[in-house]
């Protein structure tokens, strides 16, 4: 067998020493490009923010921020709906402009927009802080129930707009004893909206078949609680009705005038058991 010479020796250490030069010049290359695209990708040092009223159908436009950047950047956008707290936040299908207009479905939510920013080197993206919980359109002071109902204070409640006795319970029904029981008003108004801070006033007809509660306030439901306390007055056999009138106004108007309602009730009386 023929052994290699000194300089055929040489020359393969020489050929290998390029190799490994040109391969290291490889890697270097491909580091450096990658190392330029996060140094000089657009950096966001001012994020951007939310400008407009939280309520729906109001339109909210969102800056760019500020960023720091080696070339030109192009923006695009993403609108996002959160829970009350801002946080569990999703995009919105189709809300991808500078501007979003607030829809029914935002209400009680809040909005973020993120700004995704692109340069020749790369995209990075900054979000804005949250707006305020979304509003309904309709009347100041509104309140969302639990059960999606919306409350508004009697003072939201202007002619031609009226209040409305729009539901009734008793806590016996028929009444078959003299013991007090509670009698509940809801109002509403002729918007449908619950209508809190109401005054409300219920009597027998004719008088003196229970004693007189006081005018009673609606709460947050639209519920005016009363304890009705029946007199000796009040006859216990079937089929006789105990008659009532009720009224619903608003503090500071004309009982006869203004935003008030009226009706006459009636809940049945049997006899005792």
């Amino acid at each position: 067998m023929n052994r290699p010479t000194r300089s055929s020796r040489a020359a393969v250490a020489a050929l290998a020493t390029l190799a490994l030069a040109a391969t290291v010049a490889v890697f270097s290359t491909v580091g450096s490009a990658t190392t330029a695209a996060i140094q000089y990708a657009p950096q966001n040092t001012s994020e951007p923010t939310i400008s407009g009223d939280a309520r729906q159908g109001s339109t909210l436009t969102t800056t760019n921020g500020t960023w720091r950047t080696d070339s030109a950047i192009s923006y695009t956008y993403q609108w996002l709906r959160c829970n009350a707290g801002a946080t569990n936040c999703a995009n919105i299908a189709g809300a991808t402009a500078q501007s979003y207009t607030a829809t029914a479905a935002d209400v009680g939510s809040r909005l973020r927009a993120t700004v995704i920013a692109r340069n020749s080197s790369g995209t990075s993206s900054a979000t804005a802080n949250a707006t305020a919980v979304v509003a309904a359109t309709g009347p100041a002071g509104q309140i969302r129930l639990s059960n999606g109902q919306i409350s508004i204070p009697a003072s939201s409640v202007a002619p031609p707009d009226r209040l409305v006795v729009s539901q009734i319970q008793f806590s016996q029904s028929p009444i078959r004893s003299r013991n007090p029981l509670q009698a509940r008003f809801r109002i509403q108004d002729t918007r449908g909206f619950v209508v809190r801070d109401a005054l409300v006033y219920a009597t027998a007809i004719p008088f003196g078949r229970i004693v007189q509660p006081p005018e009673t306030r609606t709460d947050q439901e639209g519920w005016a609680t009363m304890t009705i306390q029946p007199t000796r007055l009040l006859p216990l056999r079937n089929g006789f009705l105990l008659t009532m009138f009720v009224r619903a106004r608003k503090q500071g108007d004309d009982i006869l005038a203004g935003v008030s309602s009226r009706r006459l009730i009636s809940v049945r009386t049997a006899n005792p058991s």
